[in-house]
């Protein structure tokens, strides 16, 4: 490691490329190299998309260390991380994922290593079948009183973490997820072209995983009600991501013969120009840490519906940037996206405003500071390492 800089150290499970990868992936390429030596800890290999994606996007601004996270339990992780902390000297590790923190922080802690841990969202509310949320839960009981310093991506997260489970406010810190400021003249017409949209046909899409908790198909009950008003003739919906509900949501829209209206874009790496390509930006959400996907269509201009809930309603306002609807309700949604289908430049307006409140507040130049202001705090002298 170079003289006079801080080693630290990034643990993520990038088993799949969403918000959690891109936001380290994010620092990783934005922190200060004249002040951090960047190492990171993930899953390297042809094992899919995931891992790809996440080391392509720090190649050459990290020092990269290969670990398989998948298993429940991975014993040998430990002992991996505990040598590469030692033998690199590193001062802070910081982890995000159930597995990435469980094993980052024993580590971290037994080798003198300051820890720090980012919550997208609380174990307890993940997406998994009980047995293993379970576990993730004990895991992360167990070892919460070894973190230094856990980020919190919104404000419900921090009060989560300080209300919800006793956390000290002390060891709290707010850290909104940054976006980078959306270029100018992004391919937008050649994405329609791709999937046979017009210029002109109003386009509403949804960049998300494919899962239960995002809350798509109320998205494809909203398109169904809309065909049924015959309020909106000529109305797309593109749906971009990859998921266990693929197949299922795939069924929602030929049962409701709307086959013509959706088109299933899959996995996008850079969804830039695809969202340039839409309207609206639709996310019906039930649950939500502080989705990324918002911020980048806010940043592209692009008025934003969404469910109401935590983590959402602290980026849109409502009225303002986009539309909040109630969650799990899809004839509101439906009327959302028929009052921007009807009036588009009150969709062109919010989308402005979005964009300016998203360079106000969610800049990335932000996020990143905010973090190696963090750093700054624990980048003291190594503490003693455990036996």
């Amino acid at each position: 490691m170079t003289q006079g800089k801080v080693p630290i150290l990034y643990v993520i499970e990038n088993e799949r490329f969403g918000g959690g990868e891109r936001v380290f992936a994010q620092l990783i390429n934005g922190l200060d190299r004249s002040r951090y030596e960047v190492c990171a800890a993930c899953l390297v290999g042809p094992s899919g998309y995931g891992p790809a994606v996440f080391t392509r996007a720090i190649e050459g601004a990290a020092r990269i260390l290969d670990l398989d996270l998948r298993g429940l339990a991975s014993p040998s992780a430990y002992f991996r991380l505990k040598k590469f902390i030692l033998g690199n000297g590193v001062r802070i590790v910081h982890s995000q994922g159930a597995r990435a923190d469980f094993y980052a922080r024993i580590s971290a802690r037994a080798s003198g290593a300051a820890v720090v841990s980012t919550i997208a969202s609380p174990v307890e509310e993940y997406d998994v079948p009980p047995f293993r949320r379970a576990v993730y839960t004990a895991l992360d009981r167990a070892t919460g009183l070894l973190v230094d310093r856990f980020v919190a991506v919104a404000g419900h997260i921090e009060r989560k973490l300080v209300a919800g489970r006793g956390v000290p406010a002390r060891k709290v810190v707010r850290i909104y997820n940054g976006v980078e400021a959306f270029r100018a003249g992004s391919p937008s017409s050649g994405v329609r072209a791709a999937f046979g949209v017009p210029d002109g046909v109003f386009l509403a899409g949804a960049v998300s995983r494919l899962s239960r908790e995002k809350g798509l198909s109320y998205l494809i009950e909203a398109a169904g009600i809309i065909a049924g008003s015959g309020a909106a003739p000529g109305m797309k919906y593109l749906i971009a991501g990859e998921g266990p509900l693929e197949r299922e949501l795939k069924d929602m829209v030929s049962a409701r013969g709307l086959e013509k209206d959706f088109i299933f874009a899959g996995f996008v790496e850079d969804a830039r120009p695809l969202l340039a390509a839409l309207d609206v930006l639709v996310l019906p959400s039930l649950r939500e840490g502080f989705p990324m996907a918002v911020l980048e269509a806010m940043s592209a201009g692009k008025p934003v519906i969404a469910s109401d809930i935590d983590g959402v309603n602290e980026s849109v306002s409502g009225g303002e940037s986009g539309l909040l609807v109630p969650p799990g309700d899809a004839r509101a949604l439906a009327g959302a996206m028929l009052s921007l289908f009807r009036d588009r430049a009150a969709a062109a307006a919010m989308g402005r405003r979005g964009g300016e409140l998203a360079a106000a507040r969610f800049g990335l130049d932000r996020t990143i500071k905010a973090h190696e202001a963090l750093y700054h705090g624990l980048s003291g002298p190594r503490r003693g390492t455990a036996a």
